[in-house]
């Protein structure tokens, strides 16, 4: 592996350190606030009263079940694609793979819009919070939009960087850029100076084509890397929101949903780390991000269910802004890198009815997801 490479598996985990500092400090800030300071009537009572669902023990044992069966959906989702090698049918280059990939960019497109922004709307809209600033304004669009162009910079600068560092200055941008419009000058041009460049073209198309193909490769693994960072965040946060929950008709529901949720988000994930080409040391480190995230937000929670209150101003706030940055970067990730990239790239360009197929399988990825948004 190059050494390159060595740089990968820092950002997932500077995210969740990141993170996890942030909802750790979160409670014990919000113990000094308690929600009824804030209270608009009865907006901000004490999830503890929440009469027959709050069961403490049947809620215990619910979260212990909660974390094994969410760690084996994870794995068992994430990991799909990556065995998919050896069934020919679902190779990166055949058709049926398209098709799962776009099935799998529409649920996690669903997840920042239906299960993440939400959410945040939840949060930063409670009557728990004073109604200036956060009622005067709209944090949640706001965080998002900032978080999607943020997303946007660290995509590009990465992948300058690692273009610049496999080629050496702004050559890389102009070997990046001169087979493309090499390629669609000489077929746009069937007669004169077109014949040229086309012979031009034939001349060198080897080397060409192999850049190409390693400028991708690089533009491959900086998707999986913002992605899989998306994914740390509201996967901790919706873990610890869980694991500090004592209503057991909320965790029923959710136990069942967060396993399809981290089965389908975790096939999409999945097919990026393919694509990318790692190692097994890297792919192994990915997909253990991946899988134990949300099981490790909810034994957090668990730990902090004494100090925690999910109601309290402070980590109203903290899980608010963190769910709307997660969902900008979902958004983002799902339209530009995963369905934009995939529909306007040459393989679904020539052919209708693999367009249409995909387009109908994001419609159905996106579609349940949205339908589970009814109990997660």
């Amino acid at each position: 592996m190059s050494p390159r490479t060595q740089l990968h598996p820092r950002l997932p985990l500077a995210a969740l350190l990141l993170l996890l500092a942030a909802a750790a400090t979160a409670p014990f800030v919000a113990d000094a606030q308690p929600a009824a300071a804030a209270g608009d009537g009865g907006g901000c009572s004490d999830p503890a009263v929440d009469g027959a669902c709050h069961n403490v023990p049947k809620a215990l044992r619910l979260k212990l079940i909660a974390i094994p069966t969410i760690l084996v959906a994870s794995v068992i989702g994430v990991c799909l694609p990556l065995f998919s090698r050896s069934v020919p049918a679902l190779r990166p280059d055949r058709n049926l793979f398209v098709i799962v990939k776009a099935f799998a960019s529409g649920v996690i497109l669903a997840t920042g819009y239906m299960h993440v922004l939400p959410d945040s709307f939840s949060n930063l809209t409670s009557p728990c919070l004073p109604k200036k600033p956060w009622a005067d304004f709209s944090f949640t669009t706001f965080v998002a939009m900032l978080a999607a162009l943020f997303t946007l910079m660290v995509d590009s600068l990465m992948l300058t960087f690692y273009n610049r560092k496999r080629s050496g200055g702004a050559a890389a941008v102009a070997d990046h850029e001169s087979p493309a419009h090499g390629h669609w000058h000489g077929h746009g041009h069937g007669h004169g100076h077109g014949d040229i460049v086309t012979a031009e073209s034939a001349a060198v198309g080897k080397p060409e084509d192999e850049e190409a193909s390693k400028v991708q490769l690089r533009r491959n693994r900086v998707v999986v890397q913002v992605l899989e960072m998306g994914i740390i965040v509201h996967s901790v946060v919706i873990g610890l929101g869980m694991g500090a929950s004592q209503s057991v008709c909320t965790i029923r529901p959710l136990v069942a949903a967060m396993c399809f949720h981290q089965l389908f988000e975790g096939m999409g994930l999945g097919g990026c780390i393919l694509q990318a080409e790692y190692g097994l040391k890297m792919k192994s480190g990915l997909v253990f991000f991946f899988s134990t995230t949300t099981p490790f937000g909810i034994a957090l929670g668990l730990a902090l269910t004494k100090v925690y209150r999910e109601n309290s101003p402070t980590a109203l706030i903290v899980v608010g802004i963190l769910n709307a940055a997660s969902a900008g970067l979902l958004h983002y990730m799902a339209l530009v890198e995963l369905l934009a990239a995939d529909f306007m790239g040459p393989k679904l360009q020539g052919s209708v009815r693999l367009q249409l197929l995909s387009f109908a399988a994001v419609l159905l990825g996106a579609g349940g997801m949205s339908i589970m948004a009814k109990w997660a």
